[in-house]
């Protein structure tokens, strides 16, 4: 039989002999991602796979169905270690891959615009997508059934949320606010014209996981980005993406119109300005034709918004939605706002300024939640929001890149945070109002429905600069598909195609990543401490008490005193947890029954007071801070002991990132506890050994990293 192959299978032949498909590098240095096609070693499960490899088929061709048909083969030919060709037309034949977006599977009722179904038949695969971006999709999940060593199994893919994004918060000087892996992805000065090749890595890997949108610019925006010269740069990138399912948005500045545009004003009431956005955003479909839409952070941390002007947040997002009528794409708002004032709570402060407006938001517009009511700390409770603006579709934003979690040095696997707020339940409409279901748009019938991470890829090789950082973009991407997946199941998988298949090691590694968000919690802000405040949000600084404004202070959150530690905010204090429903709010109430990773989020507590524990508050923190910082050097044991079955390289550098761990979780913990021993007044409990340094040594040692 006859058949039309895409690109030569000779060719194919000696591009694989070239480049030694299958085997796995003598040094890892982490580019590949979880996309790590390395050649199974199981014998026999190779040779299963292959049976029903032995061709793909992709009857239909399209630049995203290209992409997917070329990752099969990519990823195929170096796991099995055999050239797989590419094909138009099966015809009778089995034993191969059939990439469709025709037929009963993919038309499917049970199939969502991006879902996918994969069945077997007669020794065939078939891959079906109700869209291409769906197909896609599904050849990347077939791709994790046998990186992860499963069986071929039938299986369907929806995804929960529609808008599935990463928001990077890159400038255009190459830096990257928040970002622990070096500069910008994008090379701003090299575009149009040059298209680094690593944009397409970059967009496979999300796509692989069914990621479908990227914001490219810091929501702190220049307006520079809305020129026409920076347009045709975002173009270039859009035009890399788009072959992978994925949509570019812009953050916008606010103020564009006066700074960009001459006009007088900005106010999003004033018909010049309203042209001006019309014109803008028409200019903007007009360079990116499937363009996905605007983010912006207005009146918040110093940002200019429509309250500069008396007018309201659902003021300035419908003049933008207005604008945005003609087109596809959707305004996203950002809830991050809180005021400079001295006598508010910062938790209270979203709640506050966005609950009245629900229901006078246009169908276009939806406002992004942080996670939590501060800001993305290392334990938070979700934030009130949630539940209470069923007429609004919420997004909820989380934060891969890890701005409070210790930067790129500290190993914390982040999907127990993600999930710790995906399944609280709000109690909105009873028991089961998880944060999820409003997310995923289920409790409140939301339209268009949103969940977002701020990036944690940069210019390193390694793209998240600790290798273990990138299990915190993969499992962010893997809950936005799917948030009912477990922590430890998307960690095995994560494990299993990035770092090894040795049962033993991966149990090991599994359980490490695990446990190391509570670790990182017990030696940096144990039993609902809240973080203290720094310039870099890293160095502990408990002591910090001068800003320009009361809640960029370290004392505003802890209110550590001679009486005892912890914010109040009970109706005795700031009543913030009157914004959550009754079922919450019993939880929480109760300073003898609140759970203690919440405890100081919610009460001042008597530093005498005995805890469900057994121990006095006191006593508890020491024993938390303590144990934290020795629980880091189980973590170095633990990892010590898989070095045989992970790459040499990237152990390596793994271990030695666990070592500056190690001496920055004692940092921390020296910190805190000579810092509140001054107001408890107590000693250090047995068997902990009080710290080597005095306060003031420490004192200088922060100051003098501050410096750097």
């Amino acid at each position: 039989m006859n058949y039309n192959r895409i690109g030569g299978y000779i060719t194919i032949c000696l591009v694989l002999a070239l480049s030694g498909f299958g085997q796995t590098p003598a040094t890892d240095d982490g580019y590949r991602l979880w996309l790590n096609y390395d050649l199974i070693q199981d014998a026999a499960k190779r040779q299963a796979y292959t049976r029903s490899a032995q061709f793909i088929a992709l009857p239909k061709t399209s630049p995203v169905l290209k992409s997917a048909a070329e990752e099969l083969q990519t990823g195929l030919q170096s796991l099995l270690g055999k050239s797989i060709p590419i094909i138009t037309n099966a015809g009778n034949r089995t034993g191969g891959i059939v990439l469709t977006t025709s037929g009963p599977a993919a038309n499917s009722p049970a199939l969502a615009k991006e879902g996918y179904r994969i069945t077997t038949s007669n020794n065939t695969i078939t891959v079906a997508g109700q869209s291409d971006a769906g197909a896609l999709y599904g050849a990347f999940a077939l791709l994790r059934q046998l990186q992860t060593l499963q069986p071929i199994a039938a299986q369907t893919g929806n995804p929960n949320v529609q808008l599935r994004m990463l928001n990077h918060w890159d400038n255009v000087d190459g830096s990257v606010e928040r970002g622990y892996a070096g500069q910008s992805l994008w090379k701003w000065y090299e575009l149009p014209e040059r298209v680094d090749p690593r944009y397409r890595d970059y967009a496979r890997a999300n796509a692989s996981l069914g990621i479908n949108g990227t914001v490219v610019n810091n929501v702190n925006a220049s307006a520079r980005f809305m020129t026409a010269e920076y347009l045709h740069k975002v173009a270039a990138l859009a035009d890399v993406f788009r072959p992978y399912g994925i949509k570019v948005y812009l953050s916008v500045y606010f103020a564009a119109p006066k700074t960009l545009g001459g006009l007088k004003t900005s106010d999003p009431l004033d018909p010049q300005v309203r042209r001006w956005w019309a014109d803008k955003v028409k200019e903007i479909y007009q360079t990116i034709p499937d363009f996905g839409g605007l983010l912006v952070k207005a009146n918040s941390e110093g940002e200019p918004g429509p309250q500069d002007y008396g007018r309201t947040h659902a003021d300035g997002a419908n003049m933008l939605a207005e604008a945005m009528k003609p087109y596809d794409g959707v305004i996203i708002w950002r809830a991050f706002v809180y005021k400079a004032d001295p006598n508010a709570d910062r938790f209270k402060a979203a709640h506050e300024e966005f609950t009245p407006l629900d229901g006078q938001f246009d169908k276009k517009v939806i406002v992004q939640v942080k996670n939590g009511p501060i800001d993305f700390q290392p334990r938070e409770p979700f934030s009130p929001l949630f539940g209470n603006m069923p007429k609004t579709p919420l997004g909820v934003e989380f934060q891969i890149t890890q701005e409070y979690l210790g930067f790129a040095t500290h190993l914390v696997y982040e999907a127990p945070l993600f999930k710790e707020c995906l399944d609280a339940d709000t109690y909105v409409n009873g028991k089961g109002s998880t944060v999820a279901r409003v997310v995923d748009g289920s409790l409140h019938n939301y339209a268009r429905t949103l969940m977002a991470g701020v990036a944690n890829a940069g210019s390193a090789r390694n793209w998240t600069g600790h290798p273990m950082a990138q299990a915190n973009w993969y499992a962010f991407g893997r809950l936005a598909w799917d948030h009912s997946l477990s922590s430890e199941a998307i960690a095995r998988e994560w494990v299993a195609m990035t770092l090894t298949h040795e049962p033993q090691a991966a149990n090991r590694i599994v359980n490490l990543m695990l446990k190391s968000r509570d670790i990182y919690v017990d030696y940096n802000t144990p039993i609902g401490l809240s973080r203290p405040w720094s310039g870099v949000h890293f160095a502990p600084e408990p002591w910090q008490n001068r800003s320009s404004r009361p809640d960029w202070t370290a004392v505003y959150y802890h209110r550590a005193d001679s009486i005892g530690l912890g914010f109040d905010r009970t109706a005795t204090g700031s009543n913030a947890l009157a914004q959550y429903r009754p079922e919450v709010c019993r939880q929480w109430e109760d300073p003898k029954t609140c759970p203690l990773p919440y405890l100081l989020w919610f009460h001042h507590v008597p530093w005498t007071r005995k805890l469900s524990t057994g121990r006095s508050l006191w006593d508890e923190l020491c024993t938390r801070f303590y144990t934290g910082a020795d629980s880091v050097r189980w973590m170095q044991q633990e990892w010590a002991q898989v070095k045989s079955a992970v790459n040499p390289a990237l152990h390596d550098d793994v271990s030695a990132r666990l070592a500056t761990q190690q001496r920055e979780a004692i940092w921390w913990r020296d910190a805190w506890v000579l810092y509140l021993q001054e107001y408890a007044k107590q000693p250090i409990p047995a068997p902990f050994k009080k710290p080597e340094r005095t306060l003031d040594e420490v004192k200088q040692s922060v100051n003098t990293y501050l410096l750097r």
